[in-house]
């Protein structure tokens, strides 16, 4: 197989400032390049968190997204490794942010007995985060 690793995952968002800023301030990623005016788009942006990068886009002039859902087909949900996943809700939270998804009344579950909660990007899109590696 020629695959050497994934390059980027790539994200529109009708919700730009909310989601750059999500992604930036709240999960740490870099802005690498901004590109405002970008083939019909008002921003195509790039960021990255170590190698993995997203492109960050907004809908070209005169469109408008679907609402993100679980229930449509291809990726769910992005999974980032942490330290601690109890102490990243602790630091998430002190950020201001409070967009968490409750499974059985909680943030922090167990899934296999591995911790992970999931947060919601202001797009829509799922992150899960977890301190055990399921392999």
């Amino acid at each position: 197989m020629s695959i050497k690793m994934i390059h980027h995952v790539c994200i529109q968002t009708g919700k730009y400032k909310e989601s750059l800023d999500f992604y930036t301030k709240i999960l740490g990623f870099e802005i690498i390049s901004e590109t405002p005016n970008f083939h019909g788009r008002d921003f195509n942006t790039w960021i990255k968190l170590g190698s993995f990068m997203i492109e960050l886009q907004t809908p070209k002039k005169g469109d408008i997204f679907n609402d993100w859902s679980s229930l449509n087909s291809g990726p769910v949900h992005l999974a980032f490794m942490v330290d601690n996943v109890e102490e990243e809700y602790e630091r998430i939270k002190s950020l201001g942010y409070k967009n968490f998804k409750l499974k059985n009344g909680e943030v922090v579950y167990k899934v296999l007995g591995q911790n992970l909660l999931k947060i919601k990007a202001p797009e829509g899109t799922e992150i899960e985060m977890r301190d055990t590696d399921i392999t």
